[in-house]
C-alpha cells in the first residue's frame, strides 16, 4: 500500500502542502492548470527557497489583491502577503465576502475531474459547518472572510488536484499525519485578536493530536486544518515504510531554530511484517499505599469499562519502597473515563498517559464441538491470509471444566485436537 505521510513539525497551511506535493514529484503544471481552470483571476508561481538550511518549494497564489499590496514591488519581496503563512492576510479587508453556495458554484463550474470537485466541495462544506457552529447561525447564512478569499479557494482545489495526481502517478491511496504543531500566541483575524489555534482551526481539527512548540505563531491555518480533513488523514507515528519520494513545502516565514517546513514522505507501507495500525492509549500509574485486593477489583472495573487489557507489575520505588505499576490499554476515546476511574477507585494522585500505535493481526473465531460442549477457537491471520496462531478461548474452556469437573488443560487440549481435525478436512 502506498501512503503519503505528512510530518507537521512546523504545522501545515495550503501553500506548504502545495509546495510539498510539487517537491515530491507532482507536476507544477498540473497545479497551475487547475488554478487557471477555476477562472477566478488567480495564478500560481513556484520558487525554490531555503528554510533553516534546507531546500524547499514555495508555491504562491497570485491575485490582483496580492499585487496591489505594495505597488512597485513583486510578491517575492513580500512573501508574507501572499498567503496565510501563519498570519492573517494583509489584503483580507479588501477581499470580497463569498457565500458557501457561491464558492461551490465556482468549483462545480470548473473543467476539473469529478474526484477533485467532490474533495474540494467537501472541504468547503466542512469549513461552512465549522463557521456556522462557531457563530451559531445556519450554514446558509455563513459568509467566508479569510477562508473565502480567492487564494484559499485555489489552495484547496489545487491540493485536491495534487492529491489526485499523487494517487494516479505514484499509487498513493492513504494519507497519514504526525501529531500537529499548532503553534501558540495570538492571531489577528476578522473577529479580532484570538488565541492560537483560531476557533475555525480548532473546530476543524476535532480530536486530532496537537501540541505547541517553537516561537509563538499560528502554525496550522484553517486551510491547513480542512485539507487534513479533506484527505481523511489518520494520525499515527511514522509507520514501517520504504520511502520512495520526499518533498518539502515552505511557509513564508524564516523561523529561528525550527525550519518553517512541511515534509511529505511518499512510500510503500511494509505489509509483510505489519498489519493495520490503529492508535492505542496507554495509561500508567505507580501505587505503593493500596491494598492489592483493591487493585484486583479495580482491574475488573477497568476491563468492564472497556479497557483492552490491564496488567500490574511490581516495581522498586525510591526509599526502598515496593510499589505496583498499573498499566491500562484502551481506545483513545476511553482514556479520560478510565483515568477518572483510576483516580476514583485507587489511592493514586497522579498518572501518565500517551498514544502509541497498535498493530494487530486480523482475527476470526471458529467453533468446534468437543465431548463436553462447544469451544470457540481464536485464529490470527498474517496479511497474506496464512494462519499465524490458533488458541481456544479461555472462558469457554473454563466453563466446561467447571460444569463437568474435569481439568481445564484437558478441555483446552481436546478443543485444539478437534480444531486440528476440522482444519484437515477443509
Amino acid at each position: 500500500m502506498r501512503i503519503g505521510y505528512l510530518e507537521c513539525f512546523s504545522g501545515i497551511s495550503g501553500d506548504m502542502l502545495l509546495g510539498a506535493l510539487v517537491d515530491a514529484g507532482v507536476s507544477f503544471a498540473c497545479l497551475a492548470e487547475t488554478a487557471a481552470a477555476l477562472n477566478v483571476g488567480a495564478r500560481l508561481e513556484m520558487r525554490k527557497v531555503n528554510r533553516g538550511g534546507l531546500a524547499a518549494i514555495k508555491v504562491d497564489v497570485i491575485t490582483p489583491d496580492t499585487l496591489a499590496v505594495e505597488p512597485g514591488h513583486s510578491h517575492q519581496d513580500h512573501p508574507k502577503h501572499v498567503h496565510h503563512e501563519h498570519e492573517p492576510h494583509a489584503h483580507t479587508a479588501h477581499a470580497p465576502h463569498r457565500s458557501l453556495s457561491a464558492i461551490l458554484e465556482i468549483i462545480r463550474s470548473a473543467p476539473l475531474s469529478e474526484a477533485v470537485k467532490q474533495r474540494s466541495i467537501r472541504a468547503f462544506q466542512l469549513l461552512g459547518e465549522a463557521e456556522a457552529a462557531i457563530h451559531s447561525v445556519p450554514i446558509e447564512e455563513v459568509h467566508f472572510h479569510e477562508v473565502g478569499a480567492v487564494d484559499t479557494i485555489v489552495d484547496i482545489v489545487c491540493a485536491a488536484a495534487g492529491a489526485e495526481a499523487l494517487g494516479r502517478e505514484m499509487g498513493v491511496d492513504r494519507w497519514v499525519s504526525s501529531p500537529l504543531n499548532v503553534g501558540s500566541g495570538t492571531v489577528v483575524c476578522q473577529h479580532g485578536t484570538l488565541p492560537v489555534p483560531a476557533p475555525a482551526t480548532l473546530a476543524l481539527l476535532g480530536d486530532a493530536p496537537i501540541y505547541a512548540a517553537g516561537e509563538p505563531m499560528e502554525r496550522v491555518t484553517p486551510t491547513g486544518a480542512v485539507l487534513l480533513r479533506m484527505l481523511e488523514v489518520q494520525y499515527a507515528k511514522l509507520p514501517a515504510m520504504r520511502v520512495l519520494k520526499t518533498g518539502y513545502g515552505a511557509g513564508g516565514r524564516e523561523t529561528a531554530g525550527q525550519p518553517n517546513l512541511l515534509r511529505l514522505l511518499v512510500g510503500e507501507e511494509d505489509t509483510v511484517v505489519t498489519s493495520e495500525a490503529e492508535s492505542i492509549a496507554v495509561i500508567e500509574t505507580v501505587i505503593d499505599d493500596c491494598n492489592p485486593q483493591l487493585l484486583s477489583y479495580v482491574s475488573e472495573l477497568l476491563l468492564a469499562a472497556g479497557a483492552w487489557d490491564v496488567y500490574r507489575t511490581t516495581v522498586q520505588m525510591k526509599k526502598g519502597r515496593t510499589g505496583v505499576q498499573m498499566t491500562v490499554l484502551c481506545r483513545p476515546d476511553l482514556a479520560p473515563a478510565l483515568q477518572n476511574l483510576l483516580f476514583r477507585e485507587t489511592t493514586t494522585i497522579g498518572l501518565r498517559w500517551r498514544l502509541e500505535n497498535k498493530v494487530a493481526l486480523t482475527r476470526e473465531f471458529v467453533e468446534v464441538e468437543t465431548s463436553w460442549g462447544k469451544v470457540r477457537i481464536k485464529i490470527a491471520h498474517w496479511p497474506d491470509g496464512r494462519i499465524a496462531n490458533a488458541a481456544p478461548e479461555y472462558e469457554d474452556c473454563r466453563q466446561l471444566a467447571t460444569v463437568h469437573s474435569i481439568p481445564l488443560k484437558q478441555v483446552m487440549e481436546e478443543a485444539m485436537r478437534v480444531y486440528a481435525l476440522t482444519k484437515e478436512k477443509r
